[in-house]
C-alpha cells in the first residue's frame, strides 16, 4: 500500500481520493451535435442527475490535426463508430466552439455542477486558465503530448491523465511529466480506448497494480456500456469515474451510441458510492451494527423441566437461540451427566448446572 492511498485532492467543491465517494465526470465531448442550446441542457442534465462534474473537450480541428484526405488522416474503414471518416471531417463535427466555453462554465457555476476541459494544445490552456478552470483532464491519445502535460501540470491544478493504449513506461512517463513541474495532485485513469468497449476489455484488475506502481490516485474512464464496470472499479480502488453523457442516444451525436442517458447517470452516481460505502476496513469480524444479532446466536438450553439427577439427554438440552448458554459443541461434554438442581424449561446451560 502506498502512501498516496490516504491523501486525497481537491477539485472544487469536492474531495477527491480513497476517503470521499467516488467522484462522477459526465463527459460531453461531441454529444452537443453543434447546437449550443443542447450543449446547456447537457450541463443542466449532468447537474440534475448528481454528477460532480462535466467535463469538455477543448480544441478546434486546425489544433488537434490537419484538413487532409491522405490515408494517414482517415478512419480505418472497418470503424465501428467512424469508419472511413476523415480526423478533419470527425473533429469539425465533433469540436466545441471555443465562445461556447464562457456560457458553459457560468451554467455550471450557477447549477452547483464543477466544469473542467481537456486541453489538446497550448492555445487551449491559454483559454481555460481564463476561465479559471478548477483541473486539467488529459485525454488517452495525449498521453505521449509530454510538453502538454508539462504545460498543464505546471498550472498547479489537479490533473486527470487517461492511459488508454497506453503502456506501464508510457504512463510512468506521464506522470513524471506532471511531477516535474512540482504537482503532485494527479489522478491518473485506467482506460479502454474502445468505443464502445466490452466489458471483458475492461482489465480492471491493473487498478490496484497502477496504484502501487505510479503512487498516485486511481480513476475508471469509462466506455462500456451500463454501470457494472464503473462499480467494480470502485471497489478495485477506483476514486473516479469519467462517464460520456448524452441526452438521448436514439437522437444520434457523435458519440451518442457509447453514451449514459440521464436515468443511467443517476444510477452510475448512486451506485457507485454504495459500492464505495460498501468497502469498510480491511478486517473480519463483527460489526456494531450486529451487537443485537450476536444476541440471537445458537447455544445450549434447558428444553423441558429437569429434576435434580435427571441424566443430561437431547430431549431436555437442545442447540437453540438465543446465546446465553453453553456453546452448541459443548453437548458432547455435558450428555450423560446429571442435573444438580431441579432447573425450569428455558433455562440457559451452565457448567453449575450439572
Amino acid at each position: 500500500m502506498t502512501e498516496s492511498d490516504h491523501t486525497s485532492i481537491r477539485i472544487g467543491k469536492h474531495g477527491v481520493g480513497p476517503d470521499h465517494e467516488p467522484y462522477i465526470i459526465a463527459e460531453m465531448s461531441g454529444n452537443h451535435d453543434g447546437s449550443l442550446d443542447k450543449a446547456l441542457d447537457i450541463v443542466r442534465m449532468a447537474a440534475a442527475q448528481g454528477a460532480h462534474a462535466i467535463k469538455l473537450q477543448t480544441y478546434k480541428p486546425e489544433t488537434i490535426t490537419i484538413e487532409s484526405d491522405a490515408p494517414d488522416f482517415r478512419l480505418s474503414q472497418g470503424h465501428e463508430l467512424w469508419g472511413g471518416r476523415t480526423l478533419w471531417d470527425l473533429y469539425q463535427e465533433a469540436h466545441t466552439p471555443w465562445e461556447w466555453h464562457e456560457p458553459i462554465f457560468a451554467l455550471a457555476k450557477e447549477l452547483g455542477i464543477t466544469a473542467f476541459s481537456s486541453p489538446f494544445d497550448p492555445t487551449a490552456i491559454d483559454l481555460l486558465e481564463s476561465l479559471d478552470v478548477p483541473a486539467y483532464k488529459i485525454a488517452s491519445s495525449e498521453i505521449v503530448d509530454l510538453p502538454l502535460i508539462r504545460l498543464a501540470a505546471s498550472k498547479g491544478k489537479p490533473i486527470i491523465i487517461s492511459t488508454g493504449m497506453a503502456s506501464v513506461l508510457e504512463i510512468a512517463a506521464a506522470v513524471e511529466a506532471a511531477r516535474s513541474t512540482g504537482n503532485e495532485q494527479i489522478v491518473v485513469l485506467a482506460c479502454t480506448a474502445n468505443y464502445p468497449a466490452d466489458p471483458s476489455e475492461s482489465n480492471l484488475r491493473g487498478i490496484p497494480v497502477m496504484r502501487d506502481a505510479f503512487g498516485t490516485l486511481i480513476g475508471y474512464s469509462d466506455h462500456t456500456m451500463g454501470i457494472g464496470a464503473a462499480i467494480t472499479a470502485v471497489a478495485l480502488g477506483a476514486c473516479v469515474v469519467e462517464k460520456h453523457v448524452t441526452l438521448s442516444r436514439a437522437d444520434g451525436g457523435v458519440d451518442s451510441a457509447f453514451s449514459s442517458e440521464p436515468d443511467e447517470l443517476r444510477m452510475l452516481v448512486e451506485q457507485t458510492k454504495v459500492g464505495w460505502q460498501c468497502l469498510g476496513e480491511p478486517r473480519v469480524g463483527a460489526r456494531r451494527q450486529e451487537k443485537e444479532g450476536l444476541r440471537f446466536r445458537r447455544s445450549l438450553y434447558v428444553v423441558e423441566d429437569v429434576k435434580a439427577g435427571d441424566v443430561v439427554t437431547a430431549q431436555n438440552v437442545r442447540s437453540i437461540r438465543p446465546a446465553n448458554g453453553l456453546a452448541p459443541d459443548e453437548f458432547a461434554h455435558v450428555e450423560g451427566r446429571t442435573f444438580k438442581a431441579d432447573t425450569p424449561k428455558g433455562t440457559a446451560l451452565s457448567w453449575d448446572l450439572i
